[in-house]
């Protein structure tokens, strides 16, 4: 007769509460945390607190109780596909035959651009996602994604992450979608939707409020009040739940108003898992519960942090056991921490075992195929493609872009021939290769120069470096001028270096204090435009930067957002027309290096005004870029007759429609985005912020109808009470090419009671896309 847990015929809960009656302490504990096994004894920490936090432990001996979860057998050192999966196997198979019952370890790894091990796919980073406006591409780049971490055995991805950008200053704005909270969510879900389809459980991190901290600094605290919390850092997290199918959430190593998030049971107990439903696993950022001992202060032992972590709704600890191992069973048989805490955590991370099948009997943790490719030819269409689109040309002024295919081109600038300028900080080479000096690259990475010579062969096309990426060394200035001088035009290739822990420009750990470009790169700018020979500015970087200084005389200005393997081509394919560029900025870009933080998302008194000298106002706003081809927006529908304001009830709907045909000679790609402001309500609002969008690639004079059916519920927000409502009284939908483009507007009235929205209120505006006959 078959055990009832290993029964596939019961119920899922039926199992594990036959199996959890069977288990001791210590096996039930087991399940809560995560083993990091580093397969390379040379490689070097990754993160400044891991020595501290990391104690030497018998694997042979811990799993004996079993194992809840394996960190990183792929993202930690290179190995060869094969020989991951391989390991990887290996380290099942012992867990499984040393402990009592034989279950396997949940094995995870992060995702963020691809699949974080060599060889794999380096995908454009997030931000470069949120500047294609296209969640379906995103959708299928994560379900790629998704199925070559299935293929070597890995069960869960440490990604999106679903932070709003609240400050550019801080170092993982590259690993973001943008400052604007829909954007985050439609994005943030679609990856979701792909990597869950493919059967990894996606973690939504960094829940909630860490992208909100101090002076944008990592680890810092947030002073984020209720309604920015409920109206800006939540809303992206409570899509991905409720949409895209999220099975995890990963706490944020942060603390708001005096609670660290590790130990806030009102965040992941009584909202995510009372107010929005969620029954899936929580898991700490790395060594986030020790953190409640040592760097919150909040704990005077591990089985404290054990307890608060437990209580607060963290089920699993990682990446390795510190609190919830042999501190947390000891105080459980103290009588200090109830063992029903335990259980309920052991629950949950066994119920999602169980889905993914780690408690069948005939469960085999071989790979099905004993040869193992992780950047085949379609992921690598897809890189290009995503990075295809994410490209944003800023500006045009003289229409010097396109460049000619015979011109004298002078590249200049250290992001130009440097392979690790397309790639953020979570791709492999530049996450674990600086610790294994001398290893390849393990993928081709085309840089800009080398594909700039390939896309124009007729092109006489030299090269300086200039300088590097940070540093204060001007020794290479008077090479690039001598090149710029030469030329037709210059290319200057500037930007960032993605690292961690302040090993890069750009990347965890690697906050700036201002929005200058980094080193002496803004000098070595200035040196090019003084020759006279035109400049176009391209940008390699993992956050805005201020380029208000160049203003008017630049010939044109390329923004990239670390675009991955691809991003060589794909810029070079802007550059010389191949591609006529689509991407929109997911952040704004500002004028000056100071007056920060801003994001579009101001309430009035956040705009400029005469109470301060410093004006705010960016020099490219959200949702802008440019094309190579025009357009033309018509037939708008959405007003009242003459004078008279649509009214709609607190619960109703209205139509906004607008007509947009390619009025130029080549394909092109428009982004219609649909605008809410509010002019009064009871609390400040945004003066306006995103509720829709919709991207059209349209061939030469072709159009295509869009229409939004605008929601009340789009309009709630919490109000002075905490309570998120729709209010009633007066609103303008803004259909725009960017948050300051308004094509066209309608006002309306929002009619009937103060009605009061939960978690099962609309989130989107429907949209419908129709072909329009000539």
């Amino acid at each position: 007769m078959t055990t009832p847990w290993r029964d596939r015929a019961l119920p899922a809960a039926e199992r594990v509460e036959d199996l959890l009656s069977r288990m001791t302490l210590e096996e039930k504990t087991a399940q809560l945390y995560g083993v990091w096994v580093k397969n390379d004894a040379n490689g070097e920490d990754i993160a400044p607190d891991e020595a501290g936090m990391t104690e030497a432990f018998d694997f042979d001996e811990l799993i004996t109780r079993g194992l809840g979860q394996l960190t990183r057998v792929f993202g930690t050192a290179p190995l060869d596909p094969e020989e991951g999966a391989r390991i990887l196997a290996r380290f099942q198979r012992r867990i499984m035959d040393a402990s009592r019952f034989g279950i396997p370890a949940v094995a995870h790894e992060e995702c963020l651009a691809g699949f974080t091990s060599w060889r794999a796919t380096a995908y454009p980073v997030p931000l470069a996602w949120g500047a294609t406006f296209d969640p379906s591409l995103v959708e299928e780049m994560a379900r790629n994604i998704g199925r070559d971490m299935a293929s070597v055995g890995v069960h869960q991805g440490l990604s999106p992450v679903l932070d709003v950008v609240r400050d550019p200053r801080w170092g993982r704005v590259e690993e973001t979608v943008g400052e604007d909270p829909y954007l985050v969510g439609t994005i943030g879900s679609a990856y979701v939707r792909g990597l869950e389809s493919a059967g990894i459980v996606a973690t939504l991190k960094h829940f909630a409020g860490y992208a909100a901290s101090v002076g944008a600094r990592n680890h810092a605290p947030v002073r984020a009040g209720v309604r920015e919390f409920a109206d800006v850092v939540l809303p992206p997290f409570e899509m991905a739940l409720r949409e895209g199918g999220a099975r995890s959430v990963m706490a944020a190593y942060t603390e708001t108003d005096g609670i660290p998030v590790s130990a806030d049971r009102a965040l992941l107990t009584e909202l995510l898992r009372g107010d929005w439903g969620f029954t899936g696993t929580v898991v700490s950022d790395y060594f986030g519960v020790g953190f409640l001992e040592t760097n919150h202060r909040v704990a005077s032992s591990r089985a404290e942090a054990a307890h608060a972590a437990l209580a607060a709704g963290i089920d699993v600890e990682l990446p390795s056991l510190r609190c919830y191992g042999e501190p947390l069973v000891e105080a459980v048989k103290a009588g200090e921490i109830p063992e029903s805490l335990v259980d309920v955590a052991a629950r949950r991370v066994l119920l999602q075992k169980c889905e993914l099948g780690l408690l069948d009997e005939d469960w085999s943790p071989e790979p099905a195929t004993a040869s193992v490719d992780l950047d085949p030819p379609r992921n690598r269409d897809l890189a290009r493609r995503l990075a295809e689109e994410s490209v944003v040309l800023l500006d045009n002024p003289d229409a010097v872009l396109p460049l000619a295919p015979d011109v004298r081109i002078a590249v200049v600038g250290p992001r130009a021939d440097d392979p690790l300028a397309m790639l953020g900080c979570y791709s492999f080479p530049s996450h674990v290769l600086p610790a294994h000096p001398g290893t390849a690259l393990g993928i081709e990475i085309p840089t800009v120069l080398e594909s700039l010579r390939t896309e124009l062969p007729d092109a006489k096309i030299t090269y300086a470096a200039g300088s590097a990426v940070d540093g204060d060394d001007t020794e290479g200035f008077p090479e690039a001028v001598a090149r710029a001088s030469e030329a037709d035009i210059c290319v200057a290739v500037l930007g960032d270096r993605a690292g961690l822990f302040g090993r890069g420009t750009s990347g965890e750990g690697c906050d700036a204090e201002d929005l200058r470009l980094p080193g002496v790169q803004a000098k070595l700018l200035d040196a090019l435009v003084a020759t006279g020979t035109p400049v176009v500015l391209v940008l390699l970087t993992g956050r805005p930067y201020a380029l208000g200084r160049w203003h008017g005389g630049l010939a044109a200005s390329v923004q990239a957002f670390f675009p991955g393997e691809e991003g060589g081509p794909s810029v070079a394919g802007v550059l010389s027309g191949r591609i006529s560029p689509s991407g929109r900025l997911p952040v704004s870009v500002p004028k000056s290096p100071g007056g920060q933080p801003w994001t579009y998302l101001q309430p009035p008194m956040g705009l400029f005004g005469g109470a301060s000298n410093i004006d705010p106002t960016p020099l490219y706003p959200f949702g802008h870029g440019l094309s190579y081809t025009t357009f033309e927006w018509t037939d708008f529908e959405g007003g009242g007759d003459g004078d008279r304001v649509p009214e709609i009830a607190t619960d109703g709907e209205h139509d906004i429609a607008v007509t947009v045909r390619n009025t130029g000679d080549r394909a092109g790609a428009e982004v219609v985005q649909l605008y809410l402001h509010d002019p009064v309500a009871t609390v400040t609002r945004p003066d306006i912020r995103l509720i829709a969008y919709q991207r059209l690639d349209l061939a030469p004079g072709e159009a295509r109808r869009v229409r939004f059916r605008f929601h009340a519920d789009v309009s709630c927000f919490a109000d002075r009470t905490g309570r998120r409502v729709v209010e009633p009284g007066a609103l303008e939908l803004r259909m725009a090419a960017s948050s300051t483009d308004v094509r066209h507007g309608v006002r309306v009235a929002l009619t009937g009671p103060v009605r009061e929205v939960g978690p099962d209120r609309r989130l989107h505006c429907e949209t419908e896309v129709q072909a329009v006959e000539d």
